[in-house]
């Protein structure tokens, strides 16, 4: 923890990855953060004791760098970056679709790249951090990472070719849960509860199911059966679940997730 950080385009997730690493241990004297605001970067230093500098700057005196801009601000940051960017940086990359080959080919020959592709629960340090290194990225790179993003949640190493798969489950997943907690809602507001009432029983819910799923080593199918009575009241909801084609439904989004990360991946903005 005595090499020098710096996170790179510092929004919501970047301050949480900050946020996550002080309370693991990084001493704030070696975070940097860039970001394009001067009142950002001042809430920033003051917030978490870290230090603003300029992308630059960045890249001339910190040992790892973490860009973590939306991946249409990737190409003008790497063209900022690589007179600066010295073959012994590590570069990890957050943004979506972005390949470790692109940024190779824009820095500086033999610059190690680790891809990874983490989400929003970062927030509360319960982050799906996945990490594919690329092809000057060593086991020690990989483990820095990892123990960078493991400070904001759980970390999974996978191939880069299923980097655009685990976009489409993990890094946009939690806005699934959002969508169908926020419908859930709706339909008790109809079945004449309060939106408040609604919600809490809604949310405490999904938290205790996603606490089974975690702890308790059973498959989902398993777990949702013990909930299954015959005639009862589950079945016949999972019946018109099946009626409208809600699981053809949800398997078609990821298709069209993950195609667009592939989009983004060959530089379509559109």
């Amino acid at each position: 923890m005595t090499q020098k950080v710096a996170v790179l385009g510092t929004g919501k997730i970047g301050e949480a990855l900050l946020s996550g690493m002080i309370r693991a241990g990084w001493p704030p004297a070696d975070l940097l953060v860039t970001t394009r605001r001067p009142d950002r970067a001042e809430t920033l230093r003051t917030r978490h004791g870290v230090t603003p500098v300029t992308n630059a700057e960045a890249a001339k005196s910190a040992d790892t760098l973490i860009l973590t801009v939306k991946p249409q601000d990737m190409g003008t940051l790497l063209t900022e970056l690589a007179p600066h960017t010295p073959a012994d940086r590590l570069v990890i990359s957050g943004a979506a679709g972005i390949t470790t080959a692109s940024i190779e080919d824009r820095l500086t020959p033999g610059t190690p790249v680790v891809r990874v592709m983490t989400n929003t629960p970062a927030l509360v340090d319960e982050a799906m951090s996945v990490i594919s290194p690329g092809t000057h990225a060593t086991p020690a790179h990989v483990a820095h990472a990892e123990e960078i993003f493991g400070a904001v949640g759980k970390t999974l190493q996978v191939p880069e070719s299923q980097q655009d798969a685990c976009t489409a489950l993990s890094g946009s997943g939690p806005a699934y849960f959002f969508y169908l907690v926020e419908a859930m809602t709706d339909a008790g507001i109809l079945l004449g509860l309060p939106r408040d009432k609604a919600h809490d029983l809604i949310v405490q819910s999904a938290i205790g199911a996603a606490t089974m799923l975690r702890d308790s080593g059973e498959h989902p199918v398993k777990l949702r059966e013990n909930v299954t009575s015959p005639a009862g009241t589950t079945i016949s909801a999972i019946r018109e679940l099946e009626n409208h084609g809600v699981r053809a439904a949800l398997i078609a989004a990821l298709e069209a997730a993950r195609d667009r990360s592939r989009e983004l991946a060959s530089g379509s903005n559109t």
